[in-house]
C-alpha cells in the first residue's frame, strides 16, 4: 500500500488567518443586518450621516454597532465626545468596544492608538485590511440589530476590504449632496458597490437646503434634487433629503449626535425619514422569528 502523503504542518502564520477566519464567522452571525455608509466624495458629511443614523437607530431601542474604518483621518470619536476613550478591555471574544449608551457601542482606530493626539497611520493596504478584519472578527460587538460601518470617501482600501468580509446581508448607503460636481464622484460608489455585488440599500441627499435659524424657513443654497435625480437615473431608493441646521456644526464639536439634541428639528424629521426602512429590516426578522 502507497505510503499516504503528509500535509506539511501549517504555519503559525496561516494558523492565524484560520483563527481569524472562524471569528470572523462567528461574529457576522451575531449581527443582523450592516449598513456600509459609502461616498465617492468627500466632505459630503458622511460621517455625520453615519454618526446621527446610529444614534437614531439606538434610540428606537436597537441594538447598534458603530464601526469607523477611516484609519487615516476617524471622526467618529470626535463627533460622539470619545476623543479621550479608549477600549475598556478585552473579553474571551477580543476587544471591547467603546459604549456610547445602552444600545451603542462603538469602534475606532483611535481608540488603540497609543498617542490619540496625534499619532499618523501610515498603512499599506495588507495592514489596513487587517486591522479592519480585526475589529469584526476580534471585537466583542455581542448581539447586534445593526452594523453601522463610515468608510472613508472613495473606492480604496479601506471600502474594498469591509465590502469584501461583510455578511451576505450587507447594504450600502450613498452619501451625496445636491451638486452635479459631488453627484458625479457618488457614481463611482455606485458602480464600486455593483462590482463587488453589494446592495445599494438607498441614497441620501446631505446639505439639502438651509433651515433659517430665526424664521424655520428652508432655502436652497446648493441647489436640490441632484441625490433624487442619481436615485430615479440608478433605480435605487431615495431615503431622503437632510437640510443644514446651524446647530448641527455646534452639537457635531461638542460630541453631540443632533437627533438627540433637537428631537422636534426639519432636519432630525430627516433622518427619522431616511432610518423608517432601516427599522423594517428588524422587524422582518422580529417578524420571521
Amino acid at each position: 500500500m502507497a505510503e499516504q502523503t503528509r500535509k506539511p504542518p501549517l504555519t503559525k502564520e496561516e494558523l492565524q488567518d484560520l483563527r481569524e477566519d472562524l471569528m470572523l464567522a462567528d461574529s457576522l452571525t451575531r449581527i443582523e443586518n450592516t449598513l456600509m455608509i459609502l461616498s465617492g466624495k468627500g466632505g459630503v458629511g458622511k460621517s455625520t450621516v453615519a454618526v446621527n443614523v446610529a444614534a437614531a437607530l439606538a434610540a428606537s431601542d436597537r441594538q447598534v454597532g458603530l464601526l469607523d474604518i477611516d484609519i487615516h483621518g476617524p471622526s467618529i470619536p470626535t463627533l460622539l465626545n470619545l476623543e479621550r476613550s479608549v477600549v475598556p478591555g478585552t473579553s474571551e471574544k477580543g476587544l471591547i468596544p467603546v459604549r456610547y449608551n445602552d444600545n451603542l457601542k462603538v469602534m475606532s482606530i483611535e481608540f488603540v492608538l497609543k498617542d490619540q493626539s496625534d499619532e499618523a497611520v501610515i498603512w499599506r493596504g495588507p495592514m489596513k485590511h487587517r486591522m479592519i478584519r480585526q475589529f469584526i472578527a476580534e471585537a466583542d460587538w455581542g448581539q447586534l440589530d445593526y452594523l453601522i460601518v463610515d468608510a472613508p470617501p472613495g473606492t480604496g482600501d479601506e471600502p474594498l476590504s469591509i465590502c469584501q468580509m461583510a455578511p451576505p446581508r450587507s447594504k450600502a448607503v450613498i452619501v451625496t449632496t445636491p451638486q452635479q460636481v459631488a453627484v458625479k464622484d457618488v457614481k463611482k460608489s455606485i458602480r464600486f458597490c455593483k462590482t463587488l455585488g453589494m446592495p445599494v440599500f438607498g441614497i441620501v441627499e446631505n446639505m439639502s437646503g438651509f433651515v433659517c435659524p430665526d424664521c424655520g424657513a428652508t432655502h436652497d443654497l446648493f441647489k436640490r434634487g441632484g441625490g433624487a435625480d442619481l436615485a430615479r437615473e440608478t433605480g435605487f431608493r431615495f431615503l431622503g433629503r437632510i437640510p443644514i441646521d446651524p446647530r448641527l456644526v455646534t452639537a457635531s464639536d461638542d460630541g453631540k449626535p443632533f437627533v438627540l439634541e433637537y428631537p422636534t428639528s426639519p432636519t432630525t424629521r430627516a433622518f427619522d425619514e431616511i432610518i423608517a426602512p432601516m427599522l423594517q429590516l428588524s422587524a422582518q426578522r422580529m417578524k420571521r422569528h
